[in-house]
């Protein structure tokens, strides 16, 4: 079950939240469709090395400050 919903236009703006924070991550590693939060999820927690409940907290801060540039 997702705990999080992330819309296309939302999550170009969270895109570029995270490449500010983890500089290794390319557009490639950031593919994203709606609706497929969960793929999302684990495949940012591999990248990053981290669980999937900081992953989700990290989407969530960005989501509830959209328009803010930090995360």
């Amino acid at each position: 079950m997702t705990e999080i919903t992330i819309n296309n236009k939302d999550w170009e703006r969270v895109k570029i939240k995270l490449q500010r924070k983890y500089r290794e991550l390319t557009n490639e590693d950031l593919q994203y469709a709606e609706g497929q939060e969960d793929t999302l999820i684990d495949h940012l927690a591999k990248l990053v090395n981290r669980d999937r409940n900081y992953i989700i907290f990290t989407l969530k801060k960005a989501l509830v400050n959209i328009d803010n540039n930090r995360l």
